[in-house]
């Protein structure tokens, strides 16, 4: 069985298996430069301060509520966010909606640092990764990095060109104003 005859659970066994498509897995989460021979982006925002705004930030980014807060619809193998969880990502209404299949390859769970990344599964649209942290820095600001790097992986990416690009810069600040509106409680 195969196509839009799979169920949810089918489909996410089928991307449990799947490999990613790059190679430079974990890169958005190292300090220094992303990979080269990829768009990068790098979207950043303070969405609170102290120590239970950053405890707030954790626990909407490590339950998918980011990216349903920016309209994304989220299936994904586990309600929460861990290491190898898969997720099927949709963008856009109904059954025209673009899918972004994913898979979490590491998770951050530090005192005043948290968060994960993912990396594209076939299917999606582009090749690389991409990574959401909070961050609670001395002065008590609650900062949310939204980092990746990636590349067009099928026709429709590149034949939209710029225009991908620009889609994806606008989800990543939709990203930020939902952490922030979910942090704040607005």
């Amino acid at each position: 069985m195969n196509g839009p005859l799979l169920l949810a659970g089918d489909r996410l066994a089928e991307l449990a298996l799947a490999p990613l498509t790059y190679p430079e897995v974990g890169a958005s989460l190292r300090k220094g430069p992303l990979p080269a021979g990829y768009g990068h982006l790098r979207r950043r925002a303070v969405v609170g301060h102290g120590p239970d705004a950053l405890d707030r930030a954790t626990e909407a980014l490590l339950g998918w509520a980011v990216q349903r807060g920016a309209g994304v619809r989220v299936v994904a193998s586990s309600p929460i966010v861990l290491p190898a969880v898969v997720a099927d990502l949709r963008l856009g209404p109904g059954p025209l909606s673009l899918r972004a299949p994913v898979r979490v390859v590491d998770v951050v769970e530090g005192p005043r640092r948290r968060g994960f990344a993912y990396g594209t599964l076939p299917g999606h649209p582009e090749a690389g990764e991409e990574s959401f942290v909070v961050s609670l820095g001395e002065d008590g600001a609650v900062t949310f990095t939204v980092r990746a790097f990636s590349r067009p992986d099928g026709a429709l990416a590149r034949l939209s060109g710029p225009v991908g690009r620009r889609a994806q810069r606008l989800v990543a600040s939709r990203y930020l104003r939902s952490l922030g509106s979910l942090v704040q409680g607005s």
